[in-house]
């Protein structure tokens, strides 16, 4: 909830700055998600009075002014605005000012005329220009006439630009705290102050006598209906104060009628409507559920479908408005309205909460029904909202309010145990402290003894049911940070990481010792992914697991790859001109096995820029299997898979157990998600490489022989793998090969087609004795043999 602190203050003294105000309320329970302050880009801007306008000597478009800004002497300003006259209240930046989008106002010269500053409109202050008044907004903002101005006070005072804005998150059980005086009552009892409730006295100036009919046909859906006619209406813009409360509190203004029901809403918690009297005819409301099969068209001029589970408003014939939802687009405040009917009413909080989920239909005052709002809240509304249009001249209020109420909210009556209360939070309250907690929340306090305290309850305070709501009550004013920590007693075990998930963590780590961010995706996913990497019909990757009650079907399956979701942060990024991409995900995929979905754990890299290739993505993998204990693995092509590349795609294999797919993506692929650059990923089975990895570090002396290299340089075939070479060179050396590096890959000129040329380094070593050329010459040339038996190779002449 959006909280503007200006007109907080009007409730409650605030003596502490916004962000500590803000930390105060989260540890008592009001969570403080942010602070926003408003005005800090201006500054320098004062009010000026006008007291000269002069025409400009040299420009028929310019005229010369002297402003008062609270000096000894006037300062000259020279402006083309043309809505200006002597004895107006304007903003004025001084010299060296700054304002919203980083302005910067200093003195200077108009055609010869030196001017000291500039007067401001309303753009130029940050206000937008359709919330004000219309004479307002061609020209310079012209402060309203009937308010007396210092000349010099700083603008953002007379605006209301010198507070903060603060957003609260509020849970669901807390719905009183969804207006103003609600946030206004916690913040009385965090900072030990008193609220200061609205002083509501209603003049009725009409001499007719409210005579409106009403009926409630369901009492259980509609506990209290309360109704007050307005006559004389005049519609018309709200006043500025008002406009800017509603929009710091994220409403639209619309007219003062409106805008006066919101605001009430706002500052009371209870919804609210005004009807147009035309529209009700024999001044009759009947309260009673839809007929199935009927339409209406709510404000937002959308057609609804309704049944006979869903309350209406309506004038005994015609539907007006769905109870506690939205407002009719025919009985609504018109331009020309000159009567209205104010409503304010009990709705039960479940009939709300399904017709607006049937409707699909949310609204400020649907979202504060289907939470529950205290019957009594009804009343302090509706007198609440005729004295706003006494006050602002929008209407006169006509005698009496028709006030049908078949369901009474009795008084709650609670009794707890201090005692007990207290040894549940571990800390000795003294009694005195413990009811003053109490009393500063409303509860009305009758201490019997240490073991019985009988509470009435506030009407407002819904949520309180059982002594465990008074233990939070208590907690949380007393404050979290006072109670001190004690150790657990009992057979308790220290929680510890398992070696799964000491796993998990080395994995994360290397990877971003690799230099990848860490990305987090949801596990609900659309199917259209599927179709977007090209999955076939038959692949086991479209057995999933689907959602019985999805949110839409972008969320109606979980997901069996986590190629999709990379390749969705890949394109969110390339799209916002990110040119490199080196990005990585831990998470689930999920197969359904007997309708019960099955969790294996998951790691997805993917790389996309200028830099990327398949080498480097191969580098990143292999430090991943080195640094977790998986040596033993080979790469095997896999032309298959229609997610990737042709001929640059590869299965990870270790002991028969397919581990990952490593490869660049199909081009077909990238297309679908509208990525331009190469894009290289791999999908790693963290299970399966879990298993096989051993993590135990063996000694290996340093080796007290020198060694002897042999370079060579083979004629292959294309299709011959490095991994093959490498087999034959490892399983013929007869204990003597050390190492075995690829040092280059030739084809060129002086190479036939279909061939290649790779080089080798191949290091031999003996443990026991210093190797002669003799001693490897049998090996090598073995080598050599194999080599060209099995692979056709031939050596190169060098």
């Amino acid at each position: 909830m959006l909280v503007s602190l200006k007109w907080l203050r009007e409730y409650v003294d605030i003596d502490i700055d916004a962000q500590a105000f803000g930390d105060k309320m989260t540890m008592t329970g009001t969570k403080t998600e942010t602070v926003e302050f408003l005005g800090e880009n201006v500054s320098k801007v004062v009010v000026a009075k006008i007291i000269e306008i002069k025409a400009h000597p040299d420009a028929d478009k310019l005229v010369v002014t002297q402003v008062d800004v609270g000096e000894k002497n006037p300062i000259q300003i020279v402006t083309g605005a043309k809505n200006i006259r002597v004895g107006d209240y304007i903003p004025l930046a001084l010299d060296g000012a700054k304002l919203p989008g980083g302005v910067e106002i200093y003195n200077g010269v108009l055609r010869g005329i030196e001017s000291n500053g500039m007067m401001c409109s309303s753009k130029e202050l940050g206000i937008d220009e359709k919330y004000i008044e219309e004479y307002k907004r061609d020209g310079i903002f012209i402060l309203d006439m009937e308010k007396e101005y210092t000349p010099g006070q700083d603008i953002r005072e007379v605006l209301g630009l010198n507070d903060a804005i603060i957003d609260f998150e509020l849970t669901s059980n807390r719905p009183d705290c969804r207006c103003m005086i609600g946030i206004a009552r916690e913040a009385a009892v965090t900072l030990d102050k008193d609220v200061k409730y609205p002083k509501i006295d209603v003049k009725e100036e009409s001499d007719i006598q409210n005579d409106v009919s009403i009926s409630i046909e369901n009492p259980e859906l509609c506990q209290r209906y309360m109704a007050r006619r307005i006559t004389d209406v005049k519609i018309e813009k709200s006043p500025y104060w008002m406009q800017r409360r509603l929009i710091e509190s994220g409403v639209r203004p619309i007219n003062n009628i409106v805008d006066i029901t919101n605001y009430v809403m706002l500052e009371l918690g209870q919804p609210m409507h005004a009807f147009d009297m035309r529209e009700i005819e024999n001044n009759t409301i009947v309260v009673k559920n839809a007929k199935d099969g009927d339409t209406f068209i709510t404000l937002d001029e959308q057609e609804r479908k309704l049944d006979s589970t869903m309350l209406m408003i309506t004038n005994g014939e015609k539907n007006l408005s769905i109870a506690g939802i939205m407002g009719g687009e025919e009985s609504g405040v018109k331009g020309d309205t000159k009567e209205i009917m104010l409503e304010t009413a009990s709705f039960d909080s479940e009939n709300i909460r399904r017709t607006s989920k049937t409707l699909g239909l949310r609204s400020e005052s649907s979202s504060r029904f289907e939470k529950g709002i205290a019957i009594a809240t009804a009343e302090i509304a509706m007198e609440r909202a005729a004295q706003l249009i006494e006050m602002l001249g929008a209407g006169k209020v006509m005698n009496g309010v028709v006030d049908v109420n078949p369901v009474k909210q009795e008084k709650q009556i609670l009794t707890v145990s201090p005692r007990k209360i207290n040894k549940r939070i571990g800390i000795d309250i003294e009694m005195d402290r413990f009811c003053k907690i109490l009393e500063d929340l409303e509860f009305k306090c009758n201490l019997i003894s240490e073991d019985e305290l009988v509470l009435e309850i506030p009407s407002f305070r819904l949520d309180i049911q059982q002594e465990a709501d008074i233990f939070e009550e208590i907690a949380r004013i007393y404050g979290f940070e006072n109670i001190p920590s004690v150790q657990l007693k009992g057979n308790t075990t220290a929680g510890i990481k398992s070696d799964k998930q000491k796993y998990i963590d080395k994995i994360k780590d290397t990877a971003i010792a690799c230099g990848l961010y860490e990305t987090l995706t949801y596990s609900f996913v659309s199917p259209k992914g599927l179709d977007k990497i090209r999955v076939p019909k038959d692949s086991k990757l479209r057995d999933v697991v689907k959602l019985i009650n999805p949110l839409g079907e972008d969320t109606s399956i979980m997901r069996t790859t986590m190629i999709p979701n990379m390749l969705d942060v890949i394109y969110t990024n390339t799209s916002r001109k990110v040119e490199k991409v080196s990005i990585f995900e831990c998470g689930h995929v999920f197969t359904p096995e007997d309708m019960a979905g099955v969790e294996e754990t998951r790691i997805c890299i993917g790389l996309c820029g200028d830099d990327a290739d398949f080498f480097k993505l191969k580098g990143i993998v292999e430090k991943i299997f080195d640094r977790s204990g998986l040596l033993e693995h080979e790469y095997i092509a896999d032309s298959n898979n229609t997610s990737f590349h042709p001929g640059r795609c590869a299965n990870i294999v270790a002991n028969g157990v397919h581990l990952a797919t490593i490869g660049e993506i199909h081009p077909l692929v990238q297309e679908n998600y509208g990525i331009s650059k190469r894009i290289y990923m791999a999908e790693i089975n963290l299970d399966e490489a879990y298993k096989l990895s051993d993590s135990t570090i063996v000694f290996k002396p340093l080796p007290k022989y020198p060694s002897i290299t042999r370079d060579i340089a083979l004629l292959v075939d294309d299709s011959v793998e490095v991994a093959q070479i490498e087999s034959i060179i490892k399983n013929n050396g007869e204990g003597l090969v050390d190492a075995c590096e690829l040092f280059d890959v030739y084809k060129g000129d002086q190479i036939e087609d279909g061939y290649k040329s790779i080089a080798y380094s191949i290091v031999y070593r003996s443990l026991d004795r210093t190797l002669t050329d003799s001693d490897i010459a049998s090996v090598h040339d073995n080598i050599l043999k194999e080599l060209e038996e099995k692979l056709d190779a031939k050596l190169r002449e060098q």
